[in-house]
């Protein structure tokens, strides 16, 4: 830590009272008056280096947070130590935005607020380390959209994270690049893991359970870039039964309830070695723009693509699932044998590329293809899609002082 850091920290931890003598109130909050006013403070004088430092302890905040300063670490004493509560919050759309680079924000809680919980945009070197956002209401609509949030980012490192009750995704990366979401646990939100019209992104060792839908990669059209190359792997995506609580109109509220894996107008995404069990609508679903029950009269870019290409599946351990999907897909069971198999494509092609590369290699794994443009009349479980790419996606490498402790 550079001497600049070593002096923010130290002059936090005098603003907020230190770590030893804090008295709490009936709600175990933290008798701070001045927490609120002194750490905005410290994040608006912030310098390139500083660590600001926030103890232990329950706090109120009212209003948003916010940071545009490069080369910030803010950090706590563990997620379920240092508590940030928004509860009360009367002002601002996230609980922090920030907008600097070189930003690092570790081990503390975001909780209750009226919007996203963090929000990081338009910026290079992103790291969010052993961070909660929580609602602790469980799942409402009302509840604030994303939880970890990094949008139109350079090289994002999320990892040792949890997010719960997000009425949209938990982690969302959306129309970034180069990009780690290792190691955290999704649990309660509509959406667990989203990955959004971004390129380059390794999505692995998180455990994503009892959401609407586990582990998402989206391409949505009408936004700057397109998204490709995501691995999902060694992930364990389990039950994520959970009513959908999205706000209508939203992406996320058409998700089944029971999905554990979807690509949606993605191209070149792998998914392998994962732990993928009872998602009831299905454990692995492909899809097209026109089966999601978005707006299609409005239009789209000329630009955007809204077929899934080259998708593969290989290496999974699928276990039941498919034994109770929603209404939409509830048509298949029947024809599948009482339950959906591990793999659900919609079965829409684009014209122009018939091969669409939908490759599924995993044992005795079957794909159902819903046939979707003709409204599930040719649906059946299809046997020629034991294809393999030509090469594998290559691992995402972050710059090195990204991955290191602070």
């Amino acid at each position: 830590m550079t001497r600049t850091g070593l002096l923010a920290a130290s002059a936090v931890l005098a603003l907020l009272g230190g770590c030893g003598g804090a008295k709490t109130d009936a709600n175990g909050f933290t008798i701070d008056p001045d927490f609120e006013k002194n750490l905005q403070q410290k994040l608006l004088d912030a310098k390139p280096g500083d660590v600001v430092t926030i103890p232990a302890g329950k706090y109120k905040l009212t209003r948003s947070l916010s940071l545009t300063a490069d080369g910030v670490t803010v950090k706590g004493a563990g997620m379920d130590k240092t508590i940030l509560s928004f509860a009360r919050q009367t002002s601002g759309a996230e609980g922090m935005l920030v907008t600097g680079d070189d930003f690092t924000l570790q081990d503390l809680a975001l909780e209750d607020t009226k919007g996203d919980a963090l929000k990081v945009n338009g910026v290079k070197n992103t790291v969010i380390r052993r961070v909660r956002a929580e609602w602790t209401g469980g799942g409402k609509t009302s509840n604030g959209a994303y939880g970890l949030y990094p949008v139109q980012v350079t090289n994002v490192l999320i990892e040792g994270s949890v997010v719960k009750g997000a009425s949209d995704a938990g982690i969302y990366v959306g129309q970034s690049t180069n990009i780690i979401v290792r190691n955290n646990r999704a649990e309660g939100n509509v959406a667990g893991i989203e990955i959004e019209n971004s390129t380059g992104a390794d999505v692995y060792g998180n455990t994503a359970t009892g959401n609407t839908g586990g582990i998402l990669v989206f391409n949505m059209p009408n936004l700057p870039v397109p998204g490709s190359k995501t691995r999902v792997f060694k992930n364990k995506v389990t039950a994520n039964n959970h009513a959908n609580f999205g706000a209508a109109g939203s992406a996320v509220s058409s998700v089944p309830p029971g999905s554990g894996v979807i690509v949606n107008s993605n191209d070149e995404v792998e998914i392998f070695d994962n732990d993928i069990a009872d998602n009831q609508t299905a454990n692995v679903i492909i899809s097209s723009y026109y089966s999601t029950g978005f707006d299609t009269k409005k239009g789209v870019a000329a630009a955007y693509d809204p077929f899934p290409q080259n998708i593969y599946v290989t290496g999974n351990r699928f276990t039941g699932g498919g034994t109770d999907p929603g209404t939409k897909y509830a048509p298949l069971k029947a024809l599948a044998g009482g339950a959906l198999p591990a793999v659900l494509w919609d079965g829409f092609v684009d014209p122009k590329v018939p091969n669409a590369g939908i490759c599924v290699q995993n044992g005795d794994a079957k794909l159902l293809n819903a046939d979707g443009p003709h409204k599930f009349a040719g649906a059946k479980i299809d046997t020629s899609v034991g294809c393999a790419p030509p090469t594998r996606l290559p691992e995402i490498k972050l710059p090195d002082g990204m991955t290191k402790e602070k």
